[in-house]
């Protein structure tokens, strides 16, 4: 026969959980449910920024401060149900970056490893360990963990470009370094492409250890190939229902991603697609490079244009819809996950 709860139980456990508190002690059967739920529970949200917002805020901040006096000039995106953490997913971190002409952005270095999306406009360059690249528009870009980099603009017209850190996955280990370089600008030792020649050809230095450890040994993934690269697998492959045409960024020496802790991807949407419902784990970053249409996000519907950029939380079913030919960039913190064996995905 099972037994009887004693009126006085509940005061008994309040007062049981009042003493082992002053011991740094709590009950884990209070709080099981919220820890262990029976499907991913976050409180990021999902949200679409629309860059013709966004751009006079950025441009004005380009009137009242510096890129030297701000290190990296850029708008947080943060996420509408994680205001004040400085991140756009529990894990990720985004930001619209501005440089104008005639600026550098300072040479520094951190271990959170940094990738660049750009959005708008030509010239800019980024330098990683002694070597250059000049960003236009649709180009990845990769900033690899613990390595010099600084940026400069001898163009004539403003850069804009996302960010994607991975700091709150290194905040959550507390592996937090960051170095400033003694000038402000690293010296070049390299020469523009010195690295898509060694490693993009399918071709790699005999005898050669990867620059960047786990991290891809390209740093600058050109739209125009990437784009080109697309429309190939277009012209001889059905449209997945769920993503159209994707493709993945990846480390030619490894296969694996360009990233140890953020996946990036490209992927295109023929005119009238409407992608069958999908989700998965990692909290994924979009940001559209061309095309008009829309992301249906749980029960909320988003339009978007070109250099918008919108999120879908952990596990929230995704819809897209494209207008016209569509192509879309994204990136998420599937690696890490991967690696732990807990990635999933649900088609349909």
């Amino acid at each position: 026969m099972a037994s009887v709860p004693k009126p006085s139980i509940g005061s008994e456990r309040q007062d049981l959980y009042r003493r082992m508190d002053k011991h740094n002690l709590a009950p884990l059967w209070e709080v099981l449910h919220s820890l262990i739920p029976d499907e991913p529970a976050t409180p990021c949200k999902p949200a679409l920024w629309k860059y013709r917002d966004a751009r006079p805020y950025l441009m004005e901040a380009g009137k009242l401060i510096t890129a030297k006096e701000a290190i990296r000039r850029v708008l947080i995106l943060e996420n509408p149900g994680l205001r004040g953490e400085s991140c756009i997913t529990q894990s990720l971190y985004a930001g619209l970056q501005l440089i104008l002409p005639g600026e550098i952005a300072p040479s520094h270095r951190h271990s959170q490893s940094a990738l660049r999306f750009i959005v708008e406009g030509s010239g800019a360059y980024t330098a990683v360990d002694g070597e250059r690249t000049t960003m236009r528009p649709g180009d990845f870009i990769i900033t690899p963990s613990w390595t010099w980099h600084d940026h400069g603009h001898p163009g004539d017209e403003p850069v804009v470009w996302i960010d994607g850190l991975d700091i709150r996955i290194v905040q959550t280990f507390a592996a937090q370094f960051h170095e400033v370089y003694p000038e402000e600008v690293q010296p070049i030792s390299r020469s523009e492409g010195a690295s898509v020649a060694r490693y993009g050809a399918n071709l790699a230095p005999v005898g050669a250890k990867p620059p960047f450890g786990k991290t891809s040994p390209i740093f600058n993934y050109p739209y125009d190939r990437s784009r080109e690269a697309l429309a190939k697998m277009a012209q001889d492959q059905d449209t997945d229902p769920c993503h159209g045409w994707k493709m993945e960024f990846i480390n030619p020496t490894t296969g694996g991603h360009a990233m140890p802790t953020i996946a990036a991807f490209l992927q295109l949407l023929p005119k009238g697609f409407r992608s069958q419902p999908y989700r998965c784990t990692d909290g994924t970053i979009y940001s559209v490079v061309e095309g008009q249409g829309k992301a249906v996000i749980g029960n909320e519907t988003f339009e978007f244009e070109p250099r918008d950029t919108f999120v879908v939380p952990s596990w929230a079913p995704l819809q897209l819809e494209a207008k016209g030919e569509t192509v879309l960039f994204s990136f998420s913190d599937r690696p890490g996950q991967e690696a732990m064996g807990l990635w999933r995905e649900k088609r349909g």
